[in-house]
């Protein structure tokens, strides 16, 4: 039996495009963070987005606000991203990479690793999964 090959490459990621794409999202991103907008970092997310990180329950829809608002209060002024990777299809990307959070003074607060899940509907892009941890060690 031969298999069976799909001829329609509608569904294919255009990847340059999601670089550009994911690069310019996630420097506003950053831009939100240090200027202290969790209501403009919630934007980024649909309403039944899902945020997963070390030592919390997982943060859902409408109290992704707050998370970023509580994050924020903590003393975070920086948070970088690099994408690592990137795959998908024309409806979602999956990103992979590394992130470091700074507070005052450059403090290097934690540096770990990420992936997102960004889903298109409507037309728009914007996050569904968002899962990081640290790299840090833990503290004993």
């Amino acid at each position: 039996m031969s298999a069976v090959t799909k001829t329609d490459d509608s569904s294919a990621l255009d990847k340059q495009w999601a670089r550009t794409f994911i690069d310019s999202v996630n420097n506003k991103f950053s831009q939100e963070v240090a200027s202290g907008d969790s209501v403009g970092l919630a934007s980024n997310y649909w309403p039944d987005a899902e945020l997963l990180l070390d030592n919390s329950d997982v943060v859902k829809g409408k109290d992704i606000q707050a998370s970023w608002s509580a994050f924020i209060q903590m003393g975070v002024k920086q948070m970088n991203f690099t994408t690592t990777d990137i795959a998908g299809t024309s409806s979602f990307i999956i990103e992979t990479g590394n992130y470091e959070i700074k507070g005052g003074q450059n403090k290097l607060l934690d540096r770990g690793k990420y992936v997102v899940v960004w889903e298109k509907r409507m037309g728009e892009w914007k996050l569904y999964r968002d899962i990081g941890n640290t790299s840090l060690p833990s503290a004993k």
